[in-house]
C-alpha cells in the first residue's frame, strides 16, 4: 500500500510565493486599466469643456451690436461696446438667455471673458464669463462670474481689421480708429492642458454681421 505524502514546507512556501505574484501582476493590471480609464475620461471631459468654451464664445460674440438708442440723460457714452484685447473680451450682446419665465430681463447684456487663477486647482488656470443683464455705464463691475473650463495653457484672441486687411491684437469701439465700428471676425485660440500632460490647441472663429450701431 503507496503512502500519500504531503506538501513540503519549502513547496508550500514557493506555491504561495507564485500565488502572491500572480495576485499582484493581476492587481496591477487592473489598476492600469482603471488609470487608463481615468485618462480617458478626464481626457474627454477636457476636449468637451474647450470645445463647448468656443462654442459659447463664437455664439454669444457673433451676437454683438453697438446701438446709438441710450439714455443720453443719465450716460454720456453709449452703454453698448466692444472692448478687446489679446487675451480677454469685453462686450454688448443679444445672447442672453432668460432662465425664468416672466425674468425681468432682456436678450441684452454685457458680457466678459477672461482667463484667471482657478480657486478650485492651485497653480492650474481657468477660463471664466461674467456677464452683466442690466446695461449701464460701468460695464466692467458687476454681473454674475462663472467658470467655463478648466486647465487653461493660455487663450489668444485677433480681431480682423478690414481696413487694414489683416489681424490686429486689440479693438476698442471707444478709440478714433475704430470708433462705433465691430470687428467683421473674430478668433479665439484656446489652449487646454490635457490629463495625460499633453497641451492641445482649439481654434475657432465668430463672424458679426451687424457691425455699425443700430438706431433703435
Amino acid at each position: 500500500m503507496t503512502r500519500a505524502r504531503g506538501f513540503s514546507l519549502v513547496e508550500l512556501m514557493i506555491a504561495m510565493a507564485i500565488t502572491a505574484t500572480i495576485g499582484a501582476m493581476t492587481v496591477g493590471a487592473f489598476a492600469q486599466v482603471d488609470n487608463a480609464a481615468a485618462v480617458a475620461r478626464a481626457q474627454g471631459e477636457r476636449y468637451a469643456a474647450a470645445r463647448l468654451a468656443l462654442s459659447r464664445m463664437a455664439r454669444e460674440v457673433s451676437m454683438a451690436f453697438l446701438s446709438d438708442n441710450f439714455d443720453q440723460s443719465r450716460f454720456r457714452d453709449p452703454v453698448t461696446l466692444l472692448v478687446g484685447r489679446d487675451d480677454q473680451i469685453l462686450f454688448s450682446t443679444m445672447a442672453h438667455r432668460r432662465l425664468y419665465q416672466d425674468a425681468k430681463e432682456s436678450d441684452q447684456a454685457i458680457v466678459e471673458y477672461t482667463v484667471e487663477a482657478d480657486p478650485d486647482a492651485p497653480g492650474e488656470q481657468a477660463l471664466f464669463r461674467r456677464e452683466k443683464i442690466r446695461l449701464d455705464d460701468e460695464p466692467d463691475r458687476g454681473g454674475r462670474t462663472d467658470l467655463v473650463a478648466g486647465h487653461v495653457a493660455g487663450l489668444t484672441i485677433a480681431y480682423w481689421n478690414s481696413k487694414r486687411g489683416e489681424w490686429v491684437r486689440e479693438w476698442t469701439t471707444r478709440s478714433v480708429d475704430t470708433a462705433k465700428t465691430l470687428p467683421s471676425r473674430v478668433r479665439f485660440d484656446l489652449e487646454v492642458k490635457l490629463a495625460d500632460g499633453r497641451t492641445e490647441r482649439f481654434v475657432t472663429e465668430a463672424r458679426i454681421e451687424v457691425r455699425t450701431p443700430l438706431g433703435f
